[in-house]
């Protein structure tokens, strides 16, 4: 994988690329031999690829011909804007077959959906290109100097000329601003395209992707707008985080698999404004899918939980080194199979039939009258019935109790907390202000439950292991035991904050 650092200006046909020598840090400007390339590129009828600011192309006549799959960078943080113009690029070789490598295709299976795959352009593109290296001779950026011929159902529909400004391997986009400025002042612009294929496919490749980001909505909006902005959100946040899991990225099970509950919970929340029939099929394949990535997630989550809290035991390395083995042996065949099981469902008509259905429940879902009414008339009540449960049940929560207790308390929670989550659009601050409280008591209990669990494991590893590896993992099972004590108590601690009546004065103002 490459990641590719560019920024693409428009030029007239007479532009003369200024000397860029003496600019920042470019010390040398080295001309390249002018390539010839021609690359085909292909999407669905309806261009999902484009629309998700993905390309896809067989290309040849340079230096990396082969398949080339351009997909967006993840952010590192969730409330980071998307750059369009940084992109990782995955490249296979050149195959005889005119269509692209299974591979590719099911890289991007959750945005096609299955849908067919063909050429909707070619790219014929004379390229100059430019080496520009610092005082020590190590590239900074390479400079092309595009000319570009679109052909579209074997007739060309446009010519174009573009520069592009790449940054070396190593070098970031802070290294490029002033090369760019330098072109602009000669006469560029920045270019309105992520992409040259972008440009040549027109409107229908900027238009919104499938499943469109959702606009504001406001208290006085109909309840049924705030619904489907909560389903766009989440809908295009799976699809989102099916790319990442598809490409091996960290975090990506998980992401994935929050989306889905967060799906599946505003099902819930919302379920007297929705057709209970079309409500409850969706839910039921929503729980199929958080439960087939459930494996991988509870697995992933507790080996991490037992390496560290081995690693934190005052035994002898040896002795630590020899549990880690153990924890690795048991666990490694559970973590293939749950692999397994994440890539069959994801690869399943059943998987693409749940796409099918977002896609249009993020457009028009199945809503009743009552979802014509005003939000803030509608919604708060349902998340009064959802507080009530979960107040109720942890009201009973005592020290001693069984950890399926705290752990149906744990659901309550985090049923409240989505609810919360799906209303804090709309009704902004307060809200979000006691989903923050929420949040506080859901990773208490989350982490109550992963140290059950993993006490369990434990125990049934120490019963199976032999000599000092079983004395280690019974002092495991005991520190896993001594934080759940230490959680309870804390969350008896916590909980009369949470709950107070101040978090909820603005439900009262929408009564």
């Amino acid at each position: 994988m490459h990641r590719e650092i560019e920024r693409k200006l428009e030029v007239p046909g007479r532009f003369r690329v200024p000397s860029l020598a003496g600019v920042a840090d470019v010390a040398e400007v080295l001309r390249q031999p002018t390539l010839r390339l021609s690359a085909v590129y292909y999407d669905t009828a309806d261009l999902r690829l484009a629309r998700s600011h993905i390309t896809l192309r067989r290309r040849v006549g340079g230096h990396d011909d082969g398949w080339h799959l351009k997909l967006p960078v993840v952010p590192k943080a969730k409330s980071a804007k998307l750059d369009s113009a940084t992109r990782d690029e995955l490249h296979l070789p050149l195959t005889n077959a005119n269509h692209p490598p299974a591979a590719l295709e099911q890289l991007v299976l959750g945005v096609t959906r299955g849908a067919r795959l063909a050429p909707v352009a070619t790219l014929r593109n004379e390229r100059r290109p430019t080496a520009l290296l610092d005082a020590d001779g190590r590239p900074i950026a390479e400079l092309t100097d595009d000319r570009v011929t679109v052909v579209r159902a074997g007739k060309v529909t446009e010519r174009f000329r573009e520069i592009e400004v790449e940054a070396a391997p190593g070098r970031t986009v802070e290294d490029l601003e002033a090369i760019v400025e330098a072109l602009v002042a000669a006469g560029a612009s920045h270019s309105g395209f992520a992409s040259k294929v972008g440009r040549a496919l027109g409107d229908e490749a900027a238009a919104p992707p499938d499943i469109d980001r959702p606009g504001k909505v406001r208290p006085a909006d109909p309840a049924s707008a705030a619904i489907t902005a909560h389903i766009a959100r989440h809908a295009a946040a799976l699809v989102r985080a099916d790319l990442w899991v598809r490409r091996g990225l960290p975090d990506g099970v998980h992401q994935m698999r929050v989306a889905a509950r967060q799906l599946r919970s505003g099902l819930r929340t919302f379920g007297p404004l929705l057709d209970k029939e079309w409500a409850t099929a969706l839910r039921g394949e929503l729980g199929w899918l958080a439960g087939e990535l459930g494996a991988a997630r509870d697995r992933e989550v507790l080996e991490a939980r037992l390496r560290d809290g081995l690693l934190q035991l005052p035994v002898p390395v040896a002795d630590a080194d020899a549990a880690l083995a153990l924890v690795h042996e048991q666990l490694g065949a559970d973590a293939l199979a749950a692999a397994q099981r994440v890539t069959s469902a994801l690869n399943s008509e059943r998987y693409r039939a749940l796409l099918e259905a977002l896609v249009e429940a993020a457009r028009a879902p199945h809503t009743t009258a009552a979802a014509e009414a005003s939000s803030a008339q509608a919604l708060p009540a349902l998340m009064r019935r959802s507080w009530r449960r979960l107040r109720r049940d942890a009201d009973e929560l005592r020290r001693k109790g069984p950890d399926a207790q705290w752990h149906a308390v744990r659901l309550r929670a985090k049923q409240s907390r989505y609810a919360l989550d799906a209303l804090a659009p709309v009704f902004g601050r307060p809200a979000r202000e006691w989903a923050r409280q929420l949040v506080r008591i859901t990773e208490l209990l989350g982490n109550h439950q992963d140290a059950a669990i993993a006490a369990e494991a434990t125990r049934v590893l120490a019963a199976g292991a032999d000599g000092n590896v079983g004395f280690v993992m019974g002092l495991l099972h005991d520190a896993q035991r001594a934080e759940i004590v230490a959680t309870r108590r804390e969350f008896l601690k916590v909980w009369p904050e949470v709950s107070h009546p101040q978090w909820r004065r603005w439900m009262r103002e929408h009564s």
